[in-house]
């Protein structure tokens, strides 16, 4: 047996480059799981995360691993470790600089986007002062019960879960809260009993304020996507929001370009995301059918027109990213 076996490499390779080598034989969404990765006396040795998973999804997690590493050269057998602990829920918040760009309608409809992917998702209305996912999400009118003093978040008829100040306070009735209050209040709405929910996106306010900075302070996302119209005005104010999210060290997990067309013009953002080396999530039209849809409750994504594509598109890039790391 050779020394560099004994230590955990195979066939005189170092540690880290047969790890680099296994990880590059598995999928990405199987090589995000994995924790560790080694040969060692031509068993190739993995640790994987599957506490989220299903006793059936853990033993076709493990045969796929097997599959995929057993040709290698050097392996002989294959040993999985999976670990039960479970992963804690995950939080994009979808922002800009200013109001009028489509956050809402983006986040709605990504939200069902993802749904239809198969993902658990709830929805959070961090906008305390201009609610509008009781609207996008058909579950105006009704008001959240409390369990255990805890917000029960609403059932929306596309199967996503939502909660927001617009379920809480009167239709109609202006919130004069300071900055801390505000900041308050997103925290119930994150702490809420949200069950077996996977993913919660937030609808964030305009802005780089105190409701953003608590956010960080308290239920730091782990991504954030960027949303701007294309003109250079807006951009600025996109810019300025990466920034804040950058200091949080808040991963972006790409910018999306909305509204575009005649009117505004169209590939600001996507230069704009080039130059920063930031990835490009798409490009929403300007189109009336996405309003539309929007005010009556049935976002666009959730049928099969042409206005959902563009969300739908920028849905499978956001799952890859959960599933990688990379959209």
């Amino acid at each position: 047996m050779s020394e560099g076996n004994e230590s955990g490499a195979s066939n005189g390779r170092e540690p880290a480059v047969e790890e680099k080598r296994l990880r590059a034989a598995l999928s990405p969404a199987i090589d995000h799981r994995v924790r560790s990765a080694r040969i060692l006396n031509g068993r190739a040795i993995i640790v994987a995360e599957a506490g989220d998973l299903s006793e059936a999804k853990r033993e076709e997690l493990e045969a796929e691993i097997t599959r995929l590493l057993a040709p290698l050269d050097g392996v002989e057998e294959v040993r999985i470790a999976l670990t039960g602990e479970r992963r804690r829920r995950r939080i994009i918040a979808v922002g800009s600089g200013k109001g009028g760009v489509g956050k809402s309608t983006l986040t709605a409809n990504l939200a069902v986007a993802l749904a239809r992917l198969g993902r658990r998702v709830g929805v959070i209305d961090g906008d305390i002062y201009g609610p509008s996912q009781p609207k996008l999400l058909a579950t105006e009118g009704t008001k959240p019960e409390v369990e255990d003093d805890k917000l029960v978040p609403l059932e929306s008829p596309l199967g996503v879960q939502v909660l927001s100040m617009g379920h809480i306070v009167a239709p109609g009735k202006a919130l004069a809260w300071r900055g801390p209050m505000a900041g308050k209040a997103l925290g119930q709405l994150v702490e809420a009993n949200w069950g077996d929910t996977e993913l919660l996106l937030i609808d964030m306010p305009p802005g780089t304020g105190d409701v953003q900075l608590s956010m960080m302070a308290d239920h730091k996302p782990d991504g954030v996507i960027l949303i701007s119209t294309p003109q250079d005005l807006a951009l600025i104010d996109a810019a300025r929001a990466g920034q804040l999210f950058e200091q949080g060290e808040v991963a972006i997990i790409g910018l999306v370009e909305n509204m575009a067309g005649e009117i505004f013009g169209s590939g600001g953002v996507e230069k704009f995301a080039g130059a920063l080396d930031i990835p490009f999530l798409g490009r929403i039209p300007l189109d009336a059918q996405t309003r539309e849809s929007g005010d009556a409750g049935k976002p666009a994504a959730a049928g099969e027109g042409e206005a959902g594509e563009p969300f739908r598109a920028i849905g499978v890039k956001v799952a890859r990213w959960l599933d990688t790391g990379k959209a």
